[in-house]
Order: C-alpha cells, then structure tokens, then sequence
C-alpha cells in the first residue's frame, strides 16, 4: 500500500471512529457532533500534523542564529540528498534521538534532542540526519505525522467520551437503547486502537531510511555506529513522550515499554546494524 493510500485509509479510520464513538454516546445528535470534529481533524491532520508533532513531542524550531553547527550540518546533507534545507528543531532532554516531520519536502522540519548532540561524532550525526532527510526523500514524513496527530487525537477523544459519559452523554438517545457497557468497552478500545494505527505504519520505513540515508551520505558505517550508541543510551535513559509520536524517532524513545516486539513501531536495531554493515562490506568489495 503506497503512503498516500494509507494516509487516506487513517484519516477515514479517525472519521468511522469519531463517529461511532459519537453514535454511542449521543445517538444522532452525538455521531453529527463528532463527525463534524472529524472534519476538523481531518483537515488539521493533512496540513499541521507536522507541527502538531513537534509540540507533542516537546521540540522546540530554532534558528541558525541559535545553532549554527547543527543549521550548518543539515544543510550539508540536504545538498547530497538534492533537498530543500529543512526546518531544524530541538528536544531539551539528555535521552539522545532524532526524528523528521512535515507535511512533504518543502515543509519538513529535522528534530534532535540536545542529548544526541553531546553522544555522537559529526560523521555519526550526519548519519543521523541523513537517515530523517531519508525519511523526507522516501515521502515517509506525511503518513508518519498524520499518524501521530491521528493517535493523539483518539486518545484525548476517548478522554472527552469518558467524561461525557458520566454526565449522560451528548443527548439524543433514548434511555433504553443506551448501552453504557457498549460505551466503556469502546473507550477502553480507543487507546488501543490509537497504538494499531501507529503499527499501519510499515517497519520497513526504518530500513529504507537507513539505506536511503547511508547512500546520501557514502558512509553506511557511521550510521551503523551512531544506532549502536542511541540504543545503548536510549535504553538507560528513555525520552519521556507521548506515546503516540513514539514512532517518528530514529530509535524507540519510550525502552520502558517492552512487548516484546508484538506492539514494536521500529525493527530490531540489531538487524538494522547488520544490514548496514553489510551494504559497507559490498562497498569495499
């Protein structure tokens, strides 16, 4: 399924969901309520879910003023990526990683936390940076934004149900068709339904971003190394987000949260090591 169908398919997923969870707490009147904040969403979705990610994940624009090395080394790599230089943002935390948004190339926004920049060498961060504009090259950064908006939206909804819910719902149902057992199983379903929608999100994307990434750059090795250090350190000090940005970053900020690969929004970080290695073996030879 290419990206821009699975945009499509969530942003209609968040509108059959709204709806029924309006349906359930407020009959008719409820399903019009959350269909038109479906709307809403929608609309946000497509055009600010960049910026809406860069404020749930805590990142902050700055200027080339305010970080020139860091402005200085994105450029560089957008150049060998033949990009427009994007929009660089910081994450004040110690917990080192990375991660694009936006809505396509001339929107996109690179995000580090000031941890990363203290860990790596320049020639790891390149590799860094050159995976996230990989991201932007790939057209990965639309659906992966639209995704974090829409899981965020679903779980603050089913917030906003449960509380219309103790104080009657919306209206417009009748007593006796009102299930409130129906009602609480889909809000404790939302949430869950928010953590799927990030997992329509292909796994694949990570590897073609380090593939893509290494060859802007030349240097597969460098990105190897960096990914070597951000999962040891990410693992010791894990980045307190939302969880439903948590598959934007280059490794999974959130170590805490272990299923064992079932709920996983990122491969395992070894196979992602051995398949860089592996394209700088077959470079030397």
């Amino acid at each position: 399924m290419t990206n821009a169908l699975k945009t499509t398919f969530l942003l209609a997923l968040l509108t059959g969901l709204l709806v029924v969870i309006g349906y359930f707490l407020g009959g008719n009147g409820g399903m019009l309520l959350f269909f038109g904040i479906a709307v809403v969403m929608n609309l946000g979705a497509y055009w600010y879910s960049g910026d809406i990610a860069l404020r749930m994940a805590g990142a902050r624009e700055v200027s080339e003023e305010q970080a020139p090395e860091l402005h200085q080394l994105i450029g560089e790599v957008a150049a060998y990526a033949h990009l427009p230089r994007p929009r660089v943002a910081i994450v004040d935390s110690p917990s080192p990683n990375a991660f694009a948004t936006g809505r396509d190339a001339n929107h996109a926004v690179v995000a580090v936390t000031t941890g990363i920049l203290g860990l790596l060498t320049r020639e790891e961060l390149q590799g860094v940076l050159a995976h996230e504009l990989g991201h932007v090259r790939n057209h990965d950064i639309l659906i992966s934004s639209v995704a974090a908006t829409i899981a965020g939206a679903i779980t603050m909804l089913a917030h906003v149900a449960q509380w219309a819910m103790l104080f009657g719902g919306f209206g417009g149902r009748d007593d006796e068709d009102y299930n409130p057992f129906a009602a609480i199983l889909l809000i404790i379903l939302a949430p869950l339904a928010a953590m799927l929608i990030q997992l329509a999100i292909s796994r694949s994307r990570e590897y073609g971003a380090d593939a893509t990434g290494a060859r802007i750059i030349g240097n597969p090795e460098a990105l190897a190394s960096a990914l070597e250090k951000l999962e040891q350190a990410s693992s010791v000090r894990p980045l307190p987000v939302n969880p439903a940005v948590a598959h934007l970053f280059i490794v999974n900020p959130l170590k805490s949260v272990n299923f064992n690969g079932l709920f996983s929004t990122h491969p395992p970080l070894e196979e992602r090591i051995r398949r860089l290695r592996s394209m700088s073996l077959a470079s030397v030879h």
